[in-house]
This record gives structure tokens, sequence and C-alpha cells, in this order.
């Protein structure tokens, strides 16, 4: 599942490049070539990435990103000709990790999944366990838990959760919130960050308020000790 990655993109040549290329960088890589095929394929096995084009028949993006995420937090990378900011804070908000613009370098996109799936690891693999009141974080099984009740975040929500929670009152930038957890080749401003954290909000419900906003500057955990 590690090195297992799906690409659902109905542009046979675009699907056949990239999948050429990532096997090249070691990978493993099962092509679809519309949104409904790519579904059944997901549910078929366990991957480490899903890329997947936005623009296609049937089962568009949009809505194979949103069944998906409903299902697991795998990293999801949209793939897409559209470069407006508007679509790419509604795949952020949706629950994408990434968000490549066509036309594209595939060396570079070999490279930021090369980055995410290190990132992912590097959190999972901290064995720690943090517990505050009814709060806890898994870093390991990158579970988190409102009581016995355990929450359906995104990798970015759970990142940043993990990032603030480690560092109680601190508080930390949308700039460098961005930068640490989109990276330094995000284009777009600290929308995506707001938009995440309020997504975060919803999912933790009465457990919102460890989430400060420091107005002007950006967010701060407050945890639940006073």
């Amino acid at each position: 599942m590690e090195n297992r990655i799906l690409i659902v993109e109905d542009d046979k040549r675009m699907n056949e490049l990239v999948s050429d290329y990532l096997e090249s960088a070691g990978y493993s890589v099962v092509c679809a070539f519309n949104g409904n095929e790519g579904l059944e394929k997901f549910e078929e096995s366990e991957y480490a990435c899903v890329i997947l084009d936005i623009m296609m028949p049937g089962l568009d993006g949009w809505s194979l990103c949103r069944r998906i995420r409903k299902k697991s937090d795998v990293l999801i990378i949209i793939l897409t000709a559209r470069s407006d900011e508007d679509d790419k804070l509604l795949g952020y908000e949706l629950g994408a990790d990434d968000y490549v613009t066509k036309p594209f370098s595939p060396k570079v996109l070999v490279a930021r999944i090369n980055a995410l799936l290190n990132r992912f690891h590097k959190t999972a693999a901290d064995d720690s366990i943090f517990k505050d009141g009814l709060l806890t974080i898994n870093f390991k099984t990158m579970e988190v838990f409102a009581g016995d009740e355990l929450l359906n975040l995104t990798g970015k929500e759970f990142s940043l959760l993990g990032t603030m929670a480690l560092e109680p009152g601190t508080v930390f930038s949308r700039e460098y919130l961005i930068n640490h957890l989109w990276g330094y080749e995000y284009i777009g401003d600290g929308r995506v960050v707001d938009t995440n954290i309020k997504t975060l909000r919803k999912k933790l419900g009465e457990l919102s308020e460890c989430i400060v906003t420091v107005i002007g500057t950006g967010y701060k955990y407050h945890g639940f000790g006073g």
C-alpha cells in the first residue's frame, strides 16, 4: 500500500505519461480513465496516494474526492487544467492535499508526491499520544478521538491540529502553516488555512474551543487546562 498510487484521468496520454514517471520513481501504479472506474479501483485496494482529474465524464473529480475522503485519509492530489483560486479552495475544502495545474512537469509532480508522502510518514512514525481532556491525538495511527468517538479528519486537518497541539499557546501564522503543511510551492492566500480550520472545528464539535483565532495573525491551541 505504501508504494501504490491510483491515477484517475480520462486523458489517456496524460494518464500514461504520469504513470510512466511514477513507475520510474519506484511506485506501483493503478490507472483508471473515468470517475466511476476510479471509485471501483479505490474500493478494491489500498493506496498511498490518489491523483485525480476534475473534468471527467460521469462521476467528476469533485464528487470522487468527496466520496474518497468520507472513507479514507489517503493523500489526494487534484490534477486539472482549471487554475481559478476558488476551484483550488474548493478542492482543499473537500479534503484534497495538493492541487497541480496543467500544464505541469511530471518530474515536479513526482517530487511533490515524494514530499507529501515523506511528510505523511514522518508524522505517522511518531508513536506519541497527545491527550488533553476528552481530546486524544494518536500520531502513530493518525487518529483523533473526541472521547470515544473517532473523528474523520483529512490529512491536512490532522496536521493542523497536531502541529498546534504539540506547542500549546504558540501562535502559528497562516504563512507558517502554509509553508509547513502545504509546502513553499503553494500559490494562493491564507484562506486555505481558514477553510481547513473551519472544517476542523466543525468536526471537533464541542472540543473546537481548543483552537483559538488570533486576529490578524493566525491560530493557536489553547487546550482545556485553562
